[in-house]
């Protein structure tokens, strides 16, 4: 008797499109994503994200996760209401310039500078042009003073430790603070321009360091240390305020 091999298709998990829920009058995206690993469902909202994410196990469903959805929103309400409000980079916003408070001030009848000064006692970031443009004549200005930090900052580390570094890139990266690739190109968020310098320094030593260490076993750590020996500080400083860089302006992935 002959057999034929089988031609059936395994089935295919069901879409994941996005759910929405009505949460105390207002509409509430809640992404889906599948895990093989997760065995229940689970629901997170993300501060930088600002965002809704509930998890599925494989054999998850769309409609159980809609109705797990449903029984928190209490709790998405509860968390979404504890995320700091967003500052718009507009005249009047307080914005932090290396980790010191600038209150941004519109000089209409200046062309195309952003510049800081001081102000009545009141450090101050003045933007020059029409208003239209502010938000983004502040964000260049800052991407600006970030690259010029960040690579003194990693060719001075990469100097003292003796290794080459090759291109240095700024993102707008949600999950870390730099990164650097096996031929030496360095990545960083452009958001470290906001932080204390001692910070933006600390990121560029770590990932300096990747460059003797591609891991982050002992040997890397005692090569940070070496760099930077207010390692510790400068991680606390992170946990405890790092999330709120991310209030300012808009977020574009990088």
């Amino acid at each position: 008797m002959l057999f034929r091999r089988s031609t059936a298709v395994a089935p295919q998990p069901e879409p994941l499109a996005p759910i929405v829920l009505k949460i105390e009058g207002r509409e509430v995206v809640v992404s889906l994503r599948r895990h093989p690993r997760a065995r229940r469902y689970t629901l997170r909202v993300r501060a930088v994200e600002r965002d809704v994410v509930l998890t599925l196990p494989s054999r998850g469903s769309v409609r159980e996760a809609h109705a797990f959805a449903q029984r928190y929103t209490g709790w998405i309400a509860a968390r979404l209401s504890r995320l700091p409000e967003r500052v718009a980079l507009e005249p009047g916003a307080l914005l932090p310039l290396r980790g010191v408070p600038h209150r941004i001030v519109h000089r209409p009848d200046r062309r195309g500078m952003v510049w800081p000064e001081v102000a009545g006692g009141e450090p101050v970031l003045c933007v020059a042009g029409e208003l239209p443009h502010v938000a983004r004549r502040v964000t260049d200005f800052l991407k600006r003073e970030a690259r010029r930090d960040l690579t003194e900052a990693s060719r001075r580390h990469a100097a003292a430790l003796g290794v080459a570094i090759g291109r240095i890139t700024l993102r707008d990266t949600a999950s870390r603070w730099g990164s650097c690739s096996s031929n030496g190109g360095l990545s960083y968020s452009w958001r470290l321009i906001l932080a204390p310098p001692f910070v933006l320094d600390y990121l560029a030593a770590h990932e300096v360091a990747h460059r003797r260490e591609m891991n982050h076993g002992p040997a890397f750590w005692a090569t940070v240390d070496r760099l930077f020996p207010e390692r510790e500080q400068a991680e606390r400083w992170l946990r405890s305020h790092g999330a709120s860089l991310h209030r300012y302006g808009e977020r574009a992935g990088g």
